[in-house]
């Protein structure tokens, strides 16, 4: 169901376009309201998942995405989930495990939140980038001010296309949390996905452990000031 065009990022604060959807993930809507929930892993084993809009995105243009993710088990989970700019188109799905989703494609730039520490992760909660679908290498990594598993988080992702930074704020949902800058990158997307028109979207994977991986609340508009 793509819609064979780009369009340009904007201020339209909800976005809700039709979604490709790969291997585990599936959609739902939260009770209670009509907000809709991106689940990419339902806590079964080996598990891999991906979701895209069939919008694709300019990737010569700057963005702001925000998001909302709840990665939870029990005591102990894996392996995480990642937002992914990519050139492959909206089948793209990656390998499981510390694949994160996104292995193998190739011509992509992804975010990390990375909830079990697989060789060579530097913990079991940290954010990285990472491009070329290769998880096991990373343009930069930093351990996480939150926890990124068990409890609820918000995610900022902002690309400046004028001078091919991505940079990445987290902060928790709790009364009074403040948002803090963990990974500044710089990057071209449109030279690194291999296309000037992209699709985006999110990425997880399970392993040996296993978690429920869920994002809501995403929006996708201009940048703020």
């Amino acid at each position: 169901m793509n819609s064979g065009g780009a369009f340009a990022a904007d201020a339209e604060p909800k976005y809700a376009p039709p979604l490709a959807l790969n291997g585990t993930a599936s959609l739902m809507w939260r009770a209670g309201d009509d907000e809709r929930v991106i689940r990419l892993t339902d806590g079964g084993y080996r598990q891999a998942g991906s979701a895209w809009s069939t919008e694709q995105v300019d990737l010569t243009g700057s963005f702001e995405t925000t998001f909302k993710a709840h990665l939870r088990s029990g005591k102990r989970g894996a392996d995480g989930i990642a937002f992914v700019a990519q050139g492959e188109g909206p089948r793209a799905l990656g390998g499981w495990g510390g694949g994160l989703g996104y292995r193998g494609i190739h011509h992509s730039v992804a975010v990390e939140f990375d909830i079990y520490r697989n060789s060579p992760d530097p913990s079991s909660n940290h954010l990285a980038v990472s491009i070329n679908g290769n998880p096991d290498r990373y343009e930069s990594a930093a351990e996480s001010s939150i926890p990124l598993y068990g409890k609820p988080f918000q995610a900022r992702v902002r690309y400046d296309a004028g001078h091919h930074r991505l940079t990445v704020h987290v902060r928790a949902l709790g009364q009074g949390a403040t948002e803090e800058l963990l990974l500044d990158q710089p990057v071209n997307l449109a030279a690194r996905t291999g296309v000037s028109s992209g699709w985006v979207g999110f990425t997880g994977a399970t392993g040996s452990l296993t978690a429920r991986q869920d994002v809501y609340e995403w929006t996708v508009g201009a940048p703020k000031a």
